[in-house]
């Protein structure tokens, strides 16, 4: 299968007053059509950095160092702004966290989905308007013709959210990057939004980057999982490799801290520490000063990807041929046989 989507060795800086922040280390991955890949990691592991960099959106004293961002085979780096007006909203859309900032408060909804309509699918505003219409039905706004004419004020954050997903899906865009799109929205507006992206993606058969923190939304929507840490991805699987057979301790840990329903108070598990600081990255592992399984090599080189499947690989030297055996803490595995036991209950 051709890779619709390649980013090989990526690296991503911000100029500050302190020095050089160095956000994105060498990241790369790749996607298929119709596939849904997430990002996951803590806050500050490179994960939106990494999306916004795709998009060329990176505000400020960020720029790309090195690597290539290939799309169907052509390297988006060196592309002018220009050149990426004309990518952004037709091959590669982007859902934001935040709906509200998302929208222009100033202008009617409707209008804002024409858009994109009337730039890159050359549209006449009637056909534009109704193409709006039909939008906005497949994102579940009831009512379409009055929404058409109300602005974001009037909508509710999970209307406003769907109202972001269609005019990100306007233009049936290649890839569709979702930043955390269900942050800020109650549960049941969660489930709600996430049925929505993988129907659609079903419709227009687009790929999905889908960054996020939360793993219980990553085993409902994804097919493949990127786990980063201090600008690097760790490991990377499919759903079955990450969430039955982890084995970087960051996995662990981040599994471990997910609450599932039949967990309690004494069984969760809190991943020591902090994340290092990116201006000065530490060298061998970054996540060696939190991993309680660190081994001395950790301090002083930074592991490879090893490979455990065909699918899945990690970078810890815990996978060495010459390391000990070491296995998930039983906190960790008691919440990976609650998640296990979530799963099968409900049918995944």
């Amino acid at each position: 299968m051709s890779k619709l989507l390649e980013v090989k060795d990526l690296k991503v800086s911000f100029n500050t007053y302190n020095g050089e922040v160095q956000a994105v280390r060498g990241v790369s991955f790749d996607l298929n059509k119709g596939e849904t890949l997430a990002i996951v990691g803590e806050s500050g592991s490179g994960k939106s950095v990494t999306s916004l960099a795709m998009m060329k959106l990176l505000a400020g004293q960020g720029y790309i160092k090195s690597g290539q961002i290939l799309l169907e085979g052509i390297d988006l780096v060196p592309k002018t702004e220009k050149e990426m007006q004309n990518i952004r909203g037709k091959d590669i859309s982007m859902v934001f966290q935040d709906p509200m900032s998302s929208l222009n408060p100033t202008m009617k909804i409707g209008t804002q989905i024409m858009e994109g309509l009337i730039k890159h699918q050359n549209m006449s505003r009637e056909a534009a308007k109704k193409r709006a219409l039909e939008l906005l039905v497949q994102v579940g706004i009831p009512q379409p013709e009055v929404r058409m004419n109300q602005y974001p004020h009037q909508f509710s954050g999970g209307m406003r959210q769907r109202v972001v997903i269609a005019i990100a899906l306007a233009c049936n865009p290649k890839i569709l990057i979702a930043d955390e799109p269900t942050t800020a929205l109650d549960v049941t507006i969660q489930a709600q939004i996430l049925e929505l992206m993988k129907g659609i993606q079903k419709a227009i058969e687009s790929a999905i980057i889908f960054i996020t923190h939360d793993l219980g939304v990553v085993a409902n929507i994804a097919d493949k999982v990127a786990v980063m840490y201090a600008g690097k991805v760790i490991e990377t699987g499919t759903v079955d490799d990450i969430f039955y057979n982890p084995k970087h301790p960051y996995t662990w840990g981040l599994l471990g801290s997910m609450p599932t329903p039949d967990s309690t108070d004494e069984e969760l598990y809190a991943i020591p520490g902090t994340p290092p600081n990116m201006l000065k990255p530490p060298k061998g592992d970054a996540f060696a000063p939190r991993n309680e399984f660190a081994l001395e090599i950790d301090t002083v080189m930074e592991p490879p990807m090893f490979k455990v499947s065909d699918t899945h690989y990690a970078a810890t030297w815990l996978l060495h041929p010459d390391a000990p055996k070491i296995e998930p803490p039983k906190s960790v595995k008691q919440r990976m046989k609650g998640f296990a036991n979530r799963m099968v209950k409900s049918g995944d």
